[in-house]
């Protein structure tokens, strides 16, 4: 049981951490065995020369006795015994001290060897270290970044090669699926616009049987729908492709422009407007801040209780960008739908009005911007959605001062 703990308690450490124990482990199976060896063989050759030693000794002690001229026969006859007594004592402390020694240098050596197996592993694991941090910060806004990994031809790079590699495959089907999105919608407004034409000047002139008028009216609402779904996915296919053409843009102006076609498309659904607009000058594509703009108030209006309420707040953030922050009464949305809403042609259950694209909209032109998105369900029902955007600065005469 204690064996499967520590395996699992050893599996959860880093790669780092279970490198450096695993070096000083070797070391430490190592080192001891290669200690007890020494202190075997050191206590092997002190037994072998026992006798040799002893007799060094006893030869050593009887001459002295003898030119001293006072010592007795049976002295002579107990040295021997003496010399044993002292050989073994002195075996003893020899040996006790050996082990002591090693078993210092063995506890210094072995913290020594894992100090340098981390060291060691730390080095090895940096490379590592660097492409997980590069692949975290690579997404599909900044497909065109890559690794670039410098150093030894090993493992380490074939593996950052590989990862540039599949970014290069990547780049290519995001940019192909875009390049698609953007040409069929503009490929498609012309004959939408035609369509549209087409029945508004009958309708405008009153030129259509009564008996036919229902169903003109409804293929004029439908290819309206179709303009603005088009419209969408252009704005999206725009706001995904970080292309921009930045400008100073105020989110109060594009706020107030987006309440009243908000107000104008309700029509008769009665809804409490809280607009509370403070300056917010940012620093982006206009175009694509009005999408952002007008989808977060057409969102709130859409999907909306009879007689609810619209809160509309914009400013300055603490660190100098604008937010605009969007409250809406509406059906009770679970947290666990929130991620879902920001997909494409996806809308939350009670959500029927619109593409269900615009969201999506907000998300690409936020992130296009390097903007922040919070989005989070009221309790008593509808959403509370926030964005802010960092402030950015126009080029200075002085930034721009010495280039071409």
């Amino acid at each position: 049981m204690w064996i499967q703990a520590m395996t699992r308690l050893f599996g959860q450490l880093t790669i780092r951490t279970r490198l450096a124990l695993l070096n000083t482990a070797v070391f430490v199976v190592g080192g001891g065995v290669l200690l007890a060896s020494v202190w075997a063989s050191v206590g092997q050759i002190i037994g072998r020369n026992r006798q040799t030693v002893m007799g060094q000794t006893v030869g050593s002690v009887t001459s002295a006795a003898s030119d001293a001229g006072g010592a007795s026969g049976s002295y002579g006859q107990s040295m021997p015994t003496s010399g044993t007594e002292s050989f073994a004592e002195f075996e003893h402390a020899v040996m006790d001290e050996l082990l002591k020694r090693s078993l210092l240098l063995f506890i210094v050596a072995g913290f020594l060897s894992l100090l340098a197996s981390w060291w060691v592993a730390r080095r090895g694991l940096s490379r590592i270290g660097q492409v997980t941090a590069a692949a975290r910060d690579i997404g599909d806004r900044n497909l065109h970044a890559r690794l670039a990994l410098i150093g030894p031809d090993d493992e380490v790079r074939e593996l950052a090669d590989t990862f540039d590699a599949m970014l290069d495959r990547l780049e290519r089907s995001f940019a192909a699926q875009r390049r698609f999105t953007a040409h069929a919608s503009h490929e498609l407004r012309t004959p939408l616009t035609v369509q549209r034409t087409a029945l508004e000047i009958p309708l405008s002139q009153g030129r259509i049987p009564p008996d036919l008028l229902p169903h003109v009216t409804r293929a004029l609402e439908a290819t309206m729908r179709s303009e603005r779904l088009i419209a969408a996915l252009l704005a999206l296919a725009k706001g995904e492709s970080g292309v921009l053409l930045p400008a100073a843009a105020d989110l109060a102006e594009e706020a107030r422009k987006a309440i009243t076609d908000a107000i104008a498309e309700a029509g008769v659904t009665e809804l409490l407007v809280d607009a509370q607009l403070r300056t917010a000058w940012v620093w982006g594509d206009s175009s694509l801040l009005g999408q952002l703009v007008g989808n977060l108030i057409t969102n709130a209006f859409r999907h909306n209780n009879q007689h609810g309420s619209v809160r509309i707040m914009t400013g300055l953030t603490d660190e100098g960008g604008g937010f605009i922050e969007v409250v809406n009464t509406g059906p009770i949305i679970d947290e666990s739908d929130l991620p879902t809403l920001f997909e494409p042609f996806q809308r939350g259950d009670g959500r029927r009005k619109g593409a269900g694209l615009g969201l999506s909209v907000v998300r690409a032109v936020t992130a296009t911007h390097s903007g922040r998105l919070d989005m989070r369900a009221n309790p008593t029902g509808g959403l509370t959605i926030r964005v802010e955007l960092p402030p950015r600065h126009p080029p200075t005469p002085e930034r721009t001062a010495g280039i071409g």
